[in-house]
């Protein structure tokens, strides 16, 4: 792979600033992106190289941009066995198991679910500038079930704003202490940053946090725990164990934000991503995977039939 040179002619349309215009020819880059490279004297006019983003642009003139091959993001590939649902060449979608986090953090620099992409997915073409996939979602330490990572730019973006525009819908299914109180509803409240404790997040009052949408139904009742179908509509950190707490029926084996000893014999919580429906990039008809629930959390709800 090397550098790629495009080049472009200003149309009739008239006066532009520089960096919209290369937005309009070079539609997977993002416009963050485009004016990193225009800064980074990777652009001509006329050949002369140009550093100001907005630069108003005539009619006539000739626009070159040099897109550097991807660099290593420093991350170090790790041969981390995945279980890979489905792949093409945008995107990827993986069942991530309970235990492995997304993304090298402090106290996680190795074993992330990135890491093991960059060995498993060879023909990423990288984000940003950077040979990684693109996380446009998230999953929690403990919560299994269903990611979708980004293989190129354009792909990330695209995603980015079905995200964004609310049109991915997502299933999880959670085992919660106690019974909710209605079988069916929509938990509305706002999340932020605990002010107590900054690596937690709270449900805070009206105008002091985000605003998060959970519905829920009732699949499964068991005696003083319920199976449940949970539909987040935002997607704000730890929502779906936040609302359920909310309301006072905590996760099973979320220690954090329900009971401190988990009421069944568990070394995770019981949340699982089990399906997600997206439209792929250029595409409208969705497509929807699902993935069963893991075997631990399976032999929970055996016993709790019994």
């Amino acid at each position: 792979m090397s550098d790629q040179h495009k080049k472009f002619t200003v149309d009739s349309r008239g006066a532009e600033r520089l960096d919209k215009f290369l937005v309009s020819q070079i539609s997977e880059q993002s416009r963050a992106r485009l004016q990193d490279l225009i800064k980074s004297e990777k652009v001509t006019v006329d050949g002369k190289v140009v550093t100001k983003t907005g630069l108003t642009l005539e009619v006539g003139q000739v626009v070159e941009v040099c897109l550097p091959e991807p660099v290593p993001s420093g991350l170090i590939p790790e041969d981390i066995p995945l279980d890979i649902l489905y792949e093409n060449d945008d995107l990827a979608v993986i069942n991530k198991p309970a235990g492995m986090v997304v993304h090298p953090a402090a106290g996680h620099a190795t074993g992330t679910l990135v890491q093991a992409a960059l060995a498993a997915i060879p023909d990423l073409q990288g984000i940003n500038g950077e040979e990684r996939p693109g996380i446009v979602h998230r999953l929690d330490k403990e919560t299994s079930g269903l990611i979708v990572l980004a293989k190129n730019e354009q792909a990330h973006r695209w995603l980015q704003d079905q995200f964004r525009l609310r049109k991915v819908q997502k299933v999880y299914l959670a085992l919660v202490d106690g019974k909710p109180p209605t079988s069916m509803g929509r938990i509305e409240a706002e999340i932020a940053r605990d002010p107590s404790h900054r690596k937690k997040m709270a449900v805070v009052s009206n105008g002091r946090g985000r605003p998060a949408v959970t519905e829920y139904k009732t699949l499964e009742e068991f005696d003083g725990y319920t199976l449940i179908e949970a539909h987040p509509l935002t997607g704000r950190t730890h929502q779906i164990r936040l609302h359920m707490a909310f309301i006072g029926c905590p996760i099973v084996g979320d220690t954090i934000y329900g009971h401190k000893k988990p009421s069944l014999d568990m070394d995770r919580h019981f949340l699982h991503a089990a399906r997600i429906s997206i439209n792929f990039p250029g595409e409208k008809t969705p497509h929807t995977f699902e993935a069963p629930l893991p075997a631990e959390l399976q032999n929970i709800l055996n016993q709790l039939r019994r």
